[in-house]
């Protein structure tokens, strides 16, 4: 039980470096699009800002985020999977995986030069990390399904 604490805090601190990114990272693509930088040095800022938050901290944080909770879940008494709150928690951390490799996808295509997103459709998807966090929070701690 004294590691539980210690991995529970190790998860915790993982999900709020994760979500810092999935709310940071399209923000970021927000004014990528609106900056009319094609070249020089503010495309190269962006580029430079996009990939390292992407690899440095979101790629690290979501692995973590997945170990430590694996091993939550896999600790004795801790989950009811007779309730329906895991399975709630465990389709929005799948909606939340999916949304960090979009946005993955679309530092690519910034990258590459192919992308059409706006930089309205970035900011409507920068509420889905949003929506998905009260999916998790919700069930976990108020647990109403």
């Amino acid at each position: 039980m004294d590691l539980y604490v210690w991995i529970k805090s190790l998860h915790v601190i993982s999900v709020i470096a994760w979500m810092a990114g999935l709310f940071y990272l399209p923000r970021l693509f927000v004014y990528h699009v609106e900056s009319n930088a094609v070249s020089g040095e503010t495309e190269a800022l962006f580029q430079t800002m996009e990939r390292r938050l992407l690899r440095a901290i979101m790629n690290p944080a979501m692995i973590s985020s997945w170990i430590f909770g694996l091993w939550l879940v896999m600790t004795p008494g801790i989950v009811d999977w007779s309730a329906v709150w895991p399975y709630t928690k465990l389709a929005a951390i799948l909606g939340m995986t999916w949304f960090h490799m979009w946005c993955a996808g679309q530092r690519k295509e910034l990258l590459a030069g192919t992308s059409t997103t706006t930089g309205r459709r970035y900011r409507m998807m920068n509420e889905v990390p949003t929506l998905l966090l009260l999916v998790i929070v919700f069930s976990v701690i108020a647990r109403p399904f």
